[in-house]
């Protein structure tokens, strides 16, 4: 596990994963919880009530990563050129 995480090229391909389900999640949050008209379960309402805060939570932690990786990649491309 250690191993994947010490590649920043895995890292950046992960950051990417991550990117995209915390705006799938915050998009589909927004919608069911204040912009559907129909009726929804409580329990639903809930779930899309917390999907409007792992989302962006998620998508912070996926630009943090991201950066991280970028960082080593321009680190790595620097140790080769020195």
């Amino acid at each position: 596990m250690f191993n994947f995480f010490s590649n920043p090229q895995n890292v950046l391909q992960l950051s990417n994963r991550v990117l995209g389900a915390g705006l799938a999640m915050l998009l589909a949050g927004i919608y069911g919880a204040y912009l559907y008209g129909g009726h929804l379960a409580i329990t639903v309402l809930v779930a899309m009530h917390a999907m409007t805060i792992t989302g962006p939570t998620l998508l912070k932690i996926g630009y943090v990563m991201r950066l991280l990786s970028q960082h080593q990649l321009g680190q790595a491309r620097i140790g080769v050129l020195a």
